[in-house]
């Protein structure tokens, strides 16, 4: 059932290329042509400097993997008249020195400055929080700090890669809560995977942030982990991983069925892969009013009565499969609406998409190859999505989490309801409008309508749910002075 990966240029792995080009009529376009003779796409041309009788260029081009790149500097340096002088990736200069840096939000230019940021007026502040330790929240960066705790266990499509090489994902995320939901992000990441030690250091850091992140921390693990920190923390504590693709899912489901003509209580959805991600959707979707829902993983359909399963798979087999079907994939899909796959590459093809019901709608999420190349589905599925940038219909966890912390953030709630998750999906999904269409149905991540109305959507759940946090009371009215009191909701 599986199939080649097919390879697409991505600035992942773009480069520049400097280049010294004999001063020739059609040296460039030999030059270019060159370049797309190996299937490079080149993305820039620019003139460095003219020097005798040649000219100094510096070319980007956009390649598939780092063995295309090779391909390509050494195809670039073998056309006559051509010398490659020196080439740069530009992804890693992009990380070179970090990603994110810490800036001052109140500007330090006189002595009166300095005496009221630091010594000795922030005394005055340090003892109105020891006074009323709810006064941190208005008075530190606490009200707009979220952590982002990763063990280096499952990054990415990595997996235990450890901490160190993780900094670079959490320093990107940081970078994702900022431009998009003005939330102040900053990697933890930790050198320990034992559950104990993970939890005791996140209740120790926990002082100084309004909501915790956890990321790429492996199954089972990561479900021990979220659990006992939401017992113990007074703080939101979010597990991207599983909450944030399952909110995202839900959202293009529900477009993806206004497309089809199908509700959501009257479908059944086929879940492949009941690890950390398929599980969070399932829940959520059994939330939002699906009634019918299949899990498969690599031993089958999961029901209650399969031996030797693991706590979570039977948690999960007793509220799913309620026609207690058995078998593999191929059972599970037939007649089936809607397929969710969290698994791997290659695991479905175009003969199981024909056992679906009409109008079938496919989201293969699995990175970096989806379960199935949606070339091999096109005319057979209704709609389909991935988890890649570079088809329609991308699921991207960034249309969820920085909008769902800003709301979490600014309605001051403690915990998280079922409720948000279902309300951010709706929010998310809305914004399409009535632009929807099969290859379009979720939002660009650079829609910038996006984490406003989750944020909207996840403060009014909490207010009516009860579960926000008003803090305009802790406004002393003796130290308001104008524009410049201290923030309240």
């Amino acid at each position: 059932m599986g199939r080649a990966v097919i390879q697409h240029p991505s600035a992942s792995f773009a480069f520049t290329a400097r280049c010294r080009i004999v001063n020739r009529p059609g040296m460039l376009g030999e030059l270019t042509s060159a370049i797309g003779s190996v299937g490079g796409d080149i993305r820039a041309l620019d003139i460095v400097r003219v020097e005798g009788n040649g000219i100094v260029r510096d070319i980007t081009v956009l390649a598939a993997d780092e063995d295309h790149a090779q391909k390509l500097i050494e195809r670039m340096s073998a056309v006559p008249g051509v010398e490659v002088l020196e080439y740069s990736d530009r992804t890693f200069l992009a990380h070179l020195g970090g990603k994110i840096e810490v800036t001052p939000r109140y500007p330090i230019r006189t002595r009166d400055d300095l005496s009221m940021v630091y010594t000795p007026g922030v005394a005055r502040i340090c003892m109105a929080i020891a006074e009323d330790p709810r006064r941190v929240r208005n008075l530190t960066i606490k009200r707009n700090a979220v952590a982002i705790v990763t063990d280096g266990s499952a990054v990415l499509g990595l997996g235990n890669i450890g901490p160190a090489a993780a900094i670079p994902v959490m320093e990107g995320k940081s970078m994702l809560f900022k431009e998009f939901g003005s939330v102040d992000a900053f990697p933890i990441c930790l050198a320990t995977q034992d559950v104990d030690e993970i939890i005791e250091t996140v209740v120790n850091i926990a002082p100084i942030f309004g909501g915790i992140n956890l990321e790429d921390i492996a199954s089972p693990r990561c479900f021990e982990v979220e659990r006992r920190l939401v017992e113990l923390l007074d703080i939101p504590v979010f597990h991207d991983d599983q909450h944030g693709t399952a909110i995202v899912v839900m959202a293009a489901l529900i477009n993806a069925l206004r497309i089809v003509g199908k509700r959501l209580e009257d479908v059944r959805v086929v879940c492949l892969g009941v690890g950390a991600a398929g599980t969070a959707v399932t829940s959520l979707l059994i939330a939002a009013g699906v009634g019918h829902i299949v899990g498969v993983d690599l031993a089958g359909i999961l029901s209650e009565d399969m031996p030797d399963l693991s706590p979570a798979q039977r948690s999960y087999a007793a509220r799913t499969n309620r026609a207690r079907l058995t078998g593999g994939l191929r059972e599970a899909l037939t007649g089936a609406d809607v397929f969710i796959g969290t698994s791997v590459g290659g695991a479905l093809d175009a003969d199981l998409v024909r056992l679906m019901a009409p109008n079938p709608i496919v989201f293969a999420l699995a990175n970096p190859e989806p379960e199935v190349q949606p070339e091999a589905i096109e005319g057979l599925a209704a709609v389909i999505a991935t988890g890649r940038s570079d088809y329609p219909n991308q699921i991207n966890n960034v249309l969820c989490f920085p909008g769902f912390f800003r709301g979490l953030l600014d309605s001051g709630a403690a915990e998280i309801s079922d409720g948000m998750k279902v309300a951010a999906a709706h929010a998310i999904a809305d914004v399409v409008g009535d632009d929807l269409q099969p290859e379009y149905i979720i939002p660009s991540v650079f829609n910038r309508d996006v984490a406003p109305a989750v944020a909207a959507a996840v403060i009014s759940e909490a207010r009516s749910g009860g579960l926000a946090r008003e803090f305009s009371d802790l406004i002393d009215p003796l130290h308001v002075t104008g524009s410049s009191r201290e923030p309240g909701l």
